[in-house]
């Protein structure tokens, strides 16, 4: 499965080549008319705070971020809006740019022809023309307190500001201009009958897939803004939007893309309305009020768990309009596709279902809910690393068809009735699930921010996968098949020797891209003769879906012909 990021590009670099013409003529205007103005007072003091070492970290004030021994950047932050990114910028400054940095070589490794990273870059821009008028004030002041950090290496890109701002949109404009979902999230609610104490439960898997380095340096945030409700959530360093999360009055969101139309201008990211849900929603219809008042340029799912309500739903966003799935049955699955009145019978959604993996997770997770009628914690843990496709079957290790792909960002459990939530430690959700209690947290005396603010006690440990012999062939395998690819987008493919092809079939015999992958290189090696071999044993095996089973019968054809 391509990964999220190179999907994106691609997506953008054939988009740009479409709309090259209209581009030229918008050139000269766009030099003038798309910097983005500072949201702040022109006597308004913005410069970044010093910080003070501490043991694995570091603190500004009362703010802090520290590395647990997970692995997990713990940080916490308070006050107003432009205090909180500046501070935040200037504590996880190493790990801001190195973010940035491998956002940026990555968009490198998988478009090298400069002209085309230029076009790139004019198409974003004039893209993102109109996104600071639907950011709300509050958070643009945030992120510009964070982008004060950035590293001016990338100055030619845009001005700090300007890319920060425009990263909290990337992931609208990568899987609207695709049409496809590029995140294959999964996620389910469950109370009533069907948790082990009646309270609602939540568990999510971000399957994010910006490279693993990239997901090295997650963030549990827990911040305390001067508007709003105390709210922790998962993240990285420069993302102040929200992907999944819990405020103190026991609210929790997480997202999910759906299907898009291709959007003509920016509107609210989908993180900064999940973000706006998570500081200021206390209930359901709080949070149905403010995804009501907001437009968005492409189609999300945002599941939204409430303890004042002892249940959950979710809200369907997309640009014409938005629809609330609210089964009140004590379970609901989300994965990439809509279930509401509203959106369900459209044309973008059926053939979303019919041509995409989010069916056939939804399938698995409704199957593994069947099976854990008394959930828990740990039952939710053991269904979000679930590596098996419908009814069981064996596909391989990061099938996109599992609900554990093996590529997360991060997994995360949510208890909102407690305000307990367990986050999963690298690598994916396979480590342990570490634990927090945001009730503790949030009543500590700032004086004892200095100590990790995990409960160890709680810990769900990693799954034995992480231990086991598979776990080294999938590191093997995954690296292997990571460098064909990235040489197949360069251009300079090499064969393998007989003794790695043989090692790489065996270490995921089951997994249909293996051999996918074999099928591309040897196309692309001027070996059709072995390449078709391995797309038809492909064919043979659980494919994710029907737009990936059309892609290998056309690179058959395609590859045949040649």
């Amino acid at each position: 499965m391509l990964s999220l990021f190179r999907t994106l590009v691609r997506s953008l670099v054939v988009a740009i080549e479409l709309i090259m013409g209209m581009l030229l003529v918008a050139g000269c205007w766009a030099l003038f008319s798309l910097r983005m103005p500072p949201p702040v007072d022109p006597d308004e003091a913005v410069s970044v705070p010093e910080r003070i070492a501490i043991e694995d970290g570091w603190r500004s004030g009362t703010a802090r971020i520290q590395r647990n021994r997970f692995g997990l950047w713990e940080a916490y932050l308070e006050g107003g809006d432009l205090e909180r990114g500046l501070r935040f910028g200037s504590l996880a400054r190493e790990l801001v740019r190195e973010q940035e940095e491998l956002f940026i070589e990555r968009i490198k490794l998988l478009v090298p022809d400069e002209q085309k990273l230029k076009w790139l870059r004019w198409f974003l821009a004039f893209f993102n023309r109109d996104l600071e008028k639907h950011v709300p004030e509050e958070f643009k002041r945030e992120i510009y307190g964070v982008s004060r950090s950035f590293s001016p290496d990338y100055d030619l890109i845009g001005e700090p500001y300007e890319r920060a701002l425009n990263y909290h949109g990337a992931h609208d404009i990568g899987h609207a201009l695709q049409d496809l979902a590029l995140v294959g999230c999964t996620s389910f609610a469950a109370w009533g009958k069907h948790t082990k104490d009646g309270e609602l439960l939540i568990g999510r898997n971000f399957d994010f897939d910006m490279g693993e380095a990239f997901a090295c340096n997650k963030i549990v945030l827990f911040m305390r803004p001067e508007k709003g409700i105390p709210f922790a959530q998962v993240t990285w360093a420069g993302m102040m939007g929200t992907v999944s999360g819990m405020n103190l009055e026991g609210l929790t969101v997480t997202i999910n893309a759906s299907r898009s139309r291709v959007p003509t201008a920016a509107r609210t990211p989908i993180s900064i309305l999940a973000r706006e849900i998570l500081q200021y929603a206390s209930d359901l219809e709080e949070a149905v009020a403010i995804a009501g008042s907001r437009e968005v340029f492409v189609s999300e799912s945002i599941l939204v768990g409430s303890a004042k309500d002892g249940r959950a739903l979710i809200i369907e966003k997309a640009p014409d309009g938005m629809g609330i799935y609210d089964p009140e049955s004590g379970r609901v699955v989300c994965a990439n596709h809509y279930q509401s009145g509203t959106f369900a019978e459209t044309v973008e959604n059926l053939a979303n279902l019919e041509e995409s993996d989010s069916r056939s997770r939804f399938v698995r997770m409704n199957q593994l809910l069947d099976q854990h009628t008394a959930l828990g914690p740990v039952d939710a843990a053991e269904i979000l690393r679930d590596m098996q496709g419908p009814d069981g079957r064996s596909v391989g290790s990061g099938n996109p068809i599992a609900i554990n792909q093996l590529i997360a960002h991060h997994s995360v459990i949510f208890q909102p009735a407690t305000r307990k939530m367990w986050v999963s430690a690298g690598p994916f959700q396979i480590g342990p699930y570490v634990s927090y209690d945001l009730d503790h947290i949030f009543s500590k005396d700032l004086t004892d921010l200095l100590h990790p603010l995990l409960d160890p006690a709680a810990t769900i440990p990693a799954d034995s996968f992480l231990t086991s012999p598979a776990m080294d062939d999938f590191v093997w395998h995954r690296a292997m098949r990571t460098a064909i690819k990235e040489q197949l987008v360069l251009g300079s493919p090499w064969p393998l020797s007989k003794e790695d092809e043989e090692r790489f079939i065996a270490t995921d015999p089951e997994n249909y891209d293996t051999f996918v992958t074999l099928g591309d290189l040897f196309a692309a090696l001027d070996r059709c003769d072995r390449a078709e071999v391995f797309y038809a044993i492909a064919l043979d095996k659980v494919v994710a879906s029907e737009a990936e089973r059309r892609a290998i019968e056309k690179a058959m054809t395609t590859c045949g012909m040649n």
